[in-house]
């Protein structure tokens, strides 16, 4: 007899709602997550902005309260990993590739995944970003039990690039 309890499994529709950034420089900041990615202010404060895509009350908010003037934190510590920008389409992901490329800044990866396509880059303040698009949910890989699985292959970032027009 099994006494283990039932785990919680959260509901289908849970979603992330948004990601709360500690920066050093708001306008920096903004520069990148506003200028480069297009996020549109929604609020703007001497110390804070709350950025949005499509009129949302915000999906990504930054602020320099514990954090102003300060530098990232060091290699080898807890904190965010990356924070994962989805987009609609393949185009989409495409555009935001040239953007990035066209402001002069590096990426650090660019993965296939089976079930997406990634970009992986850093902002201002050292925060990692992932710009990614997921493939269609029938196209995800699955194993002979029909589980999903998933790889990291090199993205072909040319191939991705030549879709931004």
């Amino acid at each position: 007899m099994d006494n283990a309890p039932t785990p919680f499994v959260a509901p289908a529709e849970t979603r992330i709602g948004h990601v709360h950034l500690k920066v050093a420089d708001i306008p920096r900041a903004l520069a990148f997550w506003r200028d480069v990615l297009g996020f549109e202010v929604m609020i703007q404060g001497p110390s804070v902005a709350f950025l949005s895509a499509g009129g949302y009350h915000h999906h990504i908010a930054l602020n320099t309260w514990e954090s102003l003037g300060a530098s990232p934190p060091p290699e080898g510590h807890t904190g965010l990993y990356h924070v994962a920008v989805l987009y609609p389409d393949r185009a989409s992901l495409a555009v935001m590739l040239k953007r990035v490329l066209d402001a002069g800044i590096e990426l650090e990866g660019a993965s296939d995944h089976g079930v997406s396509e990634a970009l992986y880059l850093r902002d201002p303040d050292g925060n990692g970003v992932e710009l990614y698009r997921d493939r269609p949910r029938e196209e995800w890989p699955v194993d002979g039990q029909g589980r999903m699985t998933m790889f990291t292959r090199r993205l072909d970032v040319r191939a991705l690039l030549a879709e931004a027009s």
